[in-house]
């Protein structure tokens, strides 16, 4: 059967776990040839390996997002591995909340590095092959935290609200350019993801507010 992306090449950031590897698993059943990148090579081979066993097709590459070098790599050897791409998933983000008083500054780094510096990096990169292709699409990974700040959240809020703002700044700037910019503004989805939170009273917050309702899964986000 002809899968919707049959044709199409895909790169998918943070594709380790949670939503970037159930996206890259639901890309390649639509046919996509996937670019899968993360920093853990291991979790890499294992889910190349899981497509592949499928009939899909996937290239891994090792990539720290939070490096532009990196990131350029990333865009420019899956480009000349594939001959072409078609979509850049920016999924790679990290949520370590917390308290701004008597905050961990350097968790807002990692943040603001991984989450809005990762993404800009990775779209500047890709920009001019959609451009000199005539065609492609961005898709941003966000949150409702985007929309709606809360305490105990408010630096990473901070960078989802810079991710939609991107979002629809770019979506004005390369709209005569055939180029589509999309945001996914995710609730509370069960990844491991909520694990990386350093802040105990935070870490707490998390896991009651999980406990409290019936939260996402991956799947949900990638087949949004």
């Amino acid at each position: 059967m002809i899968g919707k992306l049959d044709g199409k090449v895909a790169i998918i950031t943070g594709a380790s776990a949670g939503i970037g590897e159930a996206t890259a698993i639901t890309l390649a059943a639509e046919g996509a040839k996937v670019v899968i990148a993360a920093r853990r090579s291991d979790r890499l081979e294992v889910l190349a390996k899981r497509i592949e066993s499928s009939g899909g097709q996937a290239l891994p590459i090792v990539t720290d997002i939070t490096d532009e070098t990196q990131a350029n790599n990333l865009i420019h050897k899956a480009n000349a591995a594939l001959g072409q791409v078609d979509i850049l998933v920016n999924n790679a983000g990290v949520a370590l909340t917390g308290n701004i008083h008597g905050g961990n500054t350097s968790d807002w780094r990692r943040m603001f590095d991984v989450n809005v510096f990762g993404l800009l990096y990775a779209t500047h990169a890709v920009l001019p092959i959609f451009k000199a292709q005539g065609r492609g699409h961005i898709v941003n990974i966000s949150s409702v935290a985007g929309r709606i700040a809360r305490a105990g959240v408010g630096i990473y809020n901070a960078t989802k609200w810079g991710v939609n703002a991107i979002s629809e700044s770019l979506r004005q700037e390369v709209l005569q350019d055939n180029i589509r910019v999309t945001i996914i503004e995710r609730g509370l989805v069960e990844t491991e993801i909520n694990n990386h939170v350093t802040d105990p009273v935070a870490k707490k917050n998390v896991e009651e507010r999980i406990k409290a309702i019936a939260p996402l899964q991956s799947e949900d986000i990638a087949r949004a």
